[in-house]
């Protein structure tokens, strides 16, 4: 008796600890997506426009330098600060139409442990300039929607979830997801919402202060921003950091920084490691997670420019 008690104690053992493995399996390293609009379409097609067709087919002339991008519809120039001790770089971009405005996911699908290099996912959507995006795969809730697409509706608890929204217009707008539900912003014409935050610039003030930290976060870190000074009319600005050149920015410097820039409104997207700055095939920035050797973290999506 005391022998078949025994094996179903090792029995059990078994399962409970392959159920376990399962769950952290699930959590953190299978993948579960949804394929993007933009992934079916390309899949279902027998070839694919790059950027030399559609410059091409649209007459663009094209001018570019290590820091400068300049055609029909797009202009982006490129500048490097040296502010509190760190390395900042500054994008100030110019596009004809909002669609130029665009983000993508990694591996063209949405969904959570589904991760790539920003430069990876900008040189699949034949990006010209991309930063690294809000990394909601990190997250099972907040707002998701990108390029017209919402994959993911519901709010984040507590309170102060403040998330990015940007229109087909390409205006900006801040919004709380305690006052306004997904499917409103959609009715109302979002095309992106991004769910990272805080807001930075909101009417052209700086809406956070010297005490506002993402949670988790160190004090002084690499960041990424998103800011517009009026529509089609943005600054994206990275900073490097926790390394001997670049100490890294508070969130109220980054804030001020953006203010600077004179945008009207700015949002934090995901900073530390994931902070990526890529431009025409090359790593702007100095992205670490620890200070030592340069690494790009892989993350699930990016917000960039194209033609």
């Amino acid at each position: 008796m005391r022998k078949k008690h025994l094996i179903w104690v090792i029995v059990y053992g078994v399962i409970l600890t392959a159920y376990t493995a399962f769950v952290l399996l699930d959590a953190f390293v299978i993948p579960k997506s949804i394929v993007s609009p933009e992934m079916q379409e390309t899949q279902e097609s027998n070839g694919e426009s790059g950027p030399d067709d559609a410059d091409e087919e649209h007459g663009n002339t094209i001018v570019t330098t290590d820091t400068s991008y300049e055609s029909g519809s797009i202009s982006i120039n490129l500048e490097t600060k040296r502010i509190k001790n760190t390395q900042v770089y500054i994008a100030d971009v110019v596009i004809k139409e909002a669609s130029c405005l665009r983000a993508g996911l990694a591996d063209g699908v949405f969904g959570r442990n589904v991760k790539a290099r920003t430069s990876v996912i900008a040189e699949e959507n034949d990006a010209i300039f991309a930063v690294n995006g809000d990394y909601y795969g990190y997250r099972d809730s907040g707002y998701v929607m990108r390029n017209g697409y919402l994959y993911r509706t519901e709010a984040r608890s507590g309170t102060g979830n403040e998330d990015l929204v940007i229109y087909e217009d390409g205006s900006f707008e801040i919004v709380d997801e305690n006052e306004v539900t997904a499917e409103e912003l959609q009715e109302n014409g979002a095309v992106h919402i991004f769910s990272f935050g805080p807001g930075l610039v909101n009417d052209g003030r700086i809406t956070v202060d010297e005490n506002t930290e993402v949670q988790q976060s160190m004090l002084s870190n690499p960041r990424c921003a998103v800011g517009m000074v009026e529509p089609l009319h943005y600054k994206f600005v990275v900073s490097d950091g926790r390394t001997d050149e670049s100490e890294g920015l508070k969130l109220f410097e980054l804030a001020q920084v953006m203010e600077d820039e004179d945008c009207v409104v700015a949002y934090n997207l995901d900073g530390g490691g994931s902070a990526t700055m890529w431009f025409m095939g090359e790593i702007v920035n100095f992205p670490t997670t620890d200070g030592g050797e340069l690494h790009e973290r892989r993350v699930s999506d990016i917000v960039y420019i194209g033609e």
